[in-house]
């Protein structure tokens, strides 16, 4: 049997931290194409056809993978994300 570890819980808890995930937007009824587009714009420097398809995917589709990163990123960018009202995740 292993003896209980600090390091290793940090080094666990860090590489888990630093894996790469994904930040999800998913539809509602609620915000316009209009403001989901200026949005993903301001938030996620998306370009506006990149904006524009992550938009409709998550019309059609119910969500759409919209940005991929290691943790601490995109709990920023979920925050700034849901003070503008939209519903994101991080899988």
């Amino acid at each position: 049997m292993t003896p209980f570890d600090k390091k290793s819980e940090y080094s666990n808890a860090r590489r888990q931290q630093l894996e790469e995930r994904m930040l999800i937007l998913h539809n509602d009824e609620i915000n316009t194409f209009d403001h989901v587009i200026d949005t993903l714009q301001e938030v996620c420097s998306h370009d506006k056809v990149q904006a524009e398809q992550c938009a409709v995917i998550t019309h059609f589709k119910g969500f759409c993978e919209i940005k991929r990163g290691v943790l601490p990123e995109l709990e920023q960018l979920q925050q700034a994300l849901n003070n503008k009202e939209l519903k994101v995740t991080i899988n």
